[in-house]
């Protein structure tokens, strides 16, 4: 049977949700023959614990007609689909089952899967919950809230990892750059051996058109060493992949990968899907001299985000509005100031955020209470964000920031000298100074400019496909800062000046 290298992806967003929602994305066979040649090398039944269309499984057939496989998936449809293809034969043994809440009684000598991609927040708090006690078995604790599926995935199959059993999962990078990365990254080097790590280079990418970066984990049950594999593979459907994994992570003078003896230590403090790095102990984090917060979210842009026509048109009073900035791709450079406001009118885009705080709707202007009378015949109270304030239409509160982050964005991801006083939405962070000195600002601001600081964003942000990366608040204040541009600029620690930027979520 021939099989696709690659998913063919829906390209209507109502389908790519339902994908999600689902998390189905499927192995390309040059990855699943690699990832099965590692594991069945020791054992004659491989176990699939989300075997969707059967990828191992054929992957298995070209390796070996006599071993066994074992394949479960919660979905009936797909593996009915796959039957229905020819697939699946005799010869093998399928199951409906949910894997995390229903795993199988035994434990395996081989484990290999893709497990389903799907996100924490499409996950029920039901589910969640019991993702939580399933974690707290295995840890004795907790793994923080923003954990997804495929996180619990490979918990729940190292528990049925057997002594001296292999394991290869190929999961998105968030695995080991998520808050809860190091929590149990720690955890599963002290009870197994992490043997490799493979990393994809952009055009070698085993899902091309996916937001996400894809790593191939190689885990046995054994003692851990001091040092692992770790791999970037540099081409799509290299034979070196799978000549690379059966021969026991060992290849000579290869061409498509590249293959570096790194120390566990460094790559567990640095994260397993980042560079090795010789220095990463570094004395200064950005938290040092900055604070750091999100943009305002108003749980309706169309309504909270005005046009100055717009604002015109509804006649909201000019107290009520406050010059805002709202998408990165509006802001071109490093500098967000007059004229790109001016040029944004210019275009239609909006740059005004109606803001209310405090007061009296008795006591406001009577077009005032008819706009806000217009967002409840919306149904704007009860969206998820809005609901949670009293009254539904009072705003969140920033102080202008000296300083705006953008921090999603695909080889655009900066930091921005807001010289226009714009308050920023959740497209962008704030960074506040711990000082209101003009110089410590100005030496801070050509410190954050310079290019070791940003190559240090790597170390801090989540990676995504084609090259984008994603850096939360928490992260941002973690970003290591050479000292020598400390020391050059002169510039010293200081205590936050909390006058300076009272930074309430709501006033």
């Amino acid at each position: 049977m021939k099989t696709a290298i690659h998913q063919k992806l829906p390209s209507e967003w109502v389908e790519r949700e339902k994908l999600r929602d689902k998390g189905q994305f499927w192995t390309p066979s040059w990855v699943a023959d690699a990832m099965v040649a590692y594991v069945a090398q020791q054992s004659d039944l491989i176990f699939d614990p989300g075997v969707g269309k059967g990828i191992f499984f054929l992957a298995l057939r070209k390796l070996s007609k006599e071993k066994k496989f074992y394949g479960i998936d919660i979905d009936p449809l797909i593996i009915k689909e796959a039957k229905n293809e020819g697939i699946f034969d005799h010869s093998c043994e399928i199951e409906v089952r949910d894997f995390i809440l229903n795993p199988p009684v035994k434990k395996f000598k081989a484990i290999v899967a893709n497990p389903p991609y799907i996100r924490h927040h499409r996950l029920s708090q039901e589910i969640k919950n019991k993702f939580r006690l399933l974690c707290y078995q295995a840890m004795g604790s907790t793994l923080d809230g923003r954990a997804g599926m495929h996180i619990y995935f490979l918990m729940q199959a190292l528990n049925l990892l057997d002594k001296d059993g292999r394991l290869a999962f190929i999961m998105p990078a968030d695995t080991c750059e998520g808050i809860f990365a190091q929590k149990l990254w720690n955890w599963i080097a002290r009870r197994y051996c992490i043997e490799g790590v493979i990393t994809f280079d952009q055009k070698a990418s085993p899902f091309p058109r996916v937001d996400t970066n894809a790593i191939i984990f190689l885990i046995h049950n054994s003692k851990q060493k001091s040092t692992i594999k770790w791999v970037k593979c540099l081409r799509q459907e290299t034979p070196e992949l799978t000549e690379f994994f059966r021969n026991n992570l060992e290849i000579e003078n290869p061409f498509d990968l590249v293959v570096k003896h790194r120390n566990l230590d460094e790559a567990l403090a640095v994260g397993l899907s980042r560079e090795p790095r010789d220095n990463h102990n570094f004395k200064y984090t950005l938290s040092n001299f900055a604070r750091v917060m999100r943009g305002i979210a108003t749980g309706a842009n169309e309504f909270f985000f005005l046009t100055e026509a717009r604002a015109r048109e509804i006649n909201i009073p000019n107290n009520l509005l406050l010059p805002a900035i709202g998408r990165i791709r509006d802001v071109n450079g490093s500098y967000v100031n007059k004229e790109t406001l001016a040029l944004l009118k210019q275009k239609g885009r909006p740059t005004l955020l109606f803001s209310l705080n405090g007061e009296s709707f008795k006591d406001m202007p009577i077009d005032v209470q008819t706009y806000i009378h217009e967002g409840e015949k919306l149904g704007l109270p009860k969206r998820p964000l809005i609901s949670t304030r009293q009254p539904w239409y009072k705003m969140e509160v920033r102080q202008i920031p000296p300083f705006l982050f953008a921090y999603l964005g695909r080889r655009n991801t900066r930091f921005i000298r807001n010289d226009a006083g714009v308050i920023p939405l959740t497209g962008f962070l704030c960074v506040y100074p711990h000082s209101a000195d003009k110089q410590y600002i100005q030496a801070l601001w050509h410190i954050l400019q310079d290019p070791d600081t940003i190559a240090n964003l790597q170390l801090v942000g989540k990676s995504y496909g084609s090259g984008a990366i994603k850096v939360e608040p928490r992260s941002l204040e973690r970003l290591p800062i050479n000292s020598r541009l400390i020391e050059q600029a002169g510039l010293k620690p200081v205590e936050s000046e909390g006058s300076l930027f009272e930074m309430s979520y709501i006033r």
